[in-house]
């Protein structure tokens, strides 16, 4: 035989020479659930390892995640109940818990990447990424929340904000509010392919913010579709976003390859919670091991052609020095 394609794997020395794709922590953000008070650190039931962190606590978690040089964060708020509404007047509420942690962590971390989720679903009292009426989830009428949401982002410091709501010509809305308003650096990444998933149960967990009727199958993408992403891709293009994302990721990797094999911008895949929580749970009963699992999800998602990866493994992963 005259080829032998062994030969390139008979040591670590060699397959490391030869290693195709890379993971580093510049590749890597970290999503992080914010509560109101103090001092407060609870995990997330469902997902072992992740947790709740008042504000406080939030930078404690960020410092010690930039110490181990992981600089990039999406954050999440877990809203009281009390304090939805069908518009979802708590997002752009001077002084409120997600407002007021966007601020503080780019107070103290100026150098840190802060990400945030533009969306109504965590407070709404419908549980929606839209206004509701009669049943419908009205979509222009939804765009000036997710506009005036996105530019209170921009103003208590985001570095980049992500409408994850899949609500028609958000990202041009969005981009043209934050535009008007000098905020033209700010950059947009759009949740492009958000698929109607099972596996966003333990973050609607963490979150409380599950829709309390229906489901979120008009406006999310339907599982079966690979062509449909061309066409989202096509418009956040056009309306101005600066990355593109496939949501979920591990059940999405030809998405992603198609994406990055037919755009230029940035592509994202959000490694989500129940395919976390499926790798956890499995190591915890020995059914695999947890390491191995991890790494090669992240290296999966980072082949397909994923630029940058949001996974709660990503502290883990530096922690225990998997990479």
């Amino acid at each position: 035989m005259v080829k032998r394609p062994r030969r390139n794997r008979k040591s670590a020395v060699i397959r490391n020479m030869v290693e195709e794709t890379y993971i580093t922590a510049s590749n890597l953000i970290f999503p992080l659930f914010i509560v109101e008070g103090n001092n407060i650190k609870s995990e997330v039931s469902s997902m072992p390892g992740i947790y709740r962190y008042s504000v406080d606590n939030l930078l404690r978690e960020v410092e010690s995640c930039m110490n181990l040089g992981l600089h990039a964060f999406d954050l999440f708020p877990n809203i009281n109940e009390a304090l939805k509404d069908k518009t979802a007047s708590e997002s752009i509420r001077e002084g409120s818990l997600y407002l007021q942690a966007i601020a503080e962590v780019k107070r103290h971390f100026p150098e840190a990447c802060v990400i945030t989720d533009v969306a109504m679903d965590p407070y709404s009292s419908d549980g929606h990424d839209g206004i509701v009426e009669n049943g419908e989830i009205l979509n222009d009428e939804t765009l000036e929340i997710l506009g005036n949401m996105a530019l209170a982002h921009a103003q208590a410091g985001a570095d980049i904000v992500a409408p994850s709501d899949m609500m028609d010509g958000r990202v041009g809305y969005i981009r043209r509010v934050l535009d008007e308003n000098g905020f033209t650096d700010v950059s947009l990444m759009s949740y492009t392919a958000k698929y109607a998933s099972a596996f966003y149960g333990p973050f609607r967990d963490a979150l409380n913010s599950a829709p309390k009727h229906g489901d979120k199958k008009t406006y999310q993408m339907n599982p079966a579709n690979q062509r449909e992403a061309l066409i989202e891709a096509e418009l956040d293009t056009q309306e101005g976003a600066d990355f593109l994302m496939v949501k979920p990721a591990l059940a999405y990797l030809d998405v992603i390859k198609l994406l990055k094999d037919n755009f230029d911008l940035p592509i994202a895949a959000y490694n989500v919670s129940g395919e976390y929580a499926m790798i956890k749970a499995s190591a915890r009963n020995g059914w695999l091991n947890e390491q191995r699992a991890t790494m090669e999800v992240l290296m999966g998602i980072r082949r397909a052609g994923a630029t940058a990866i949001l996974s709660y493994h990503a502290k883990a992963v530096l922690e225990q020095k998997w990479l």
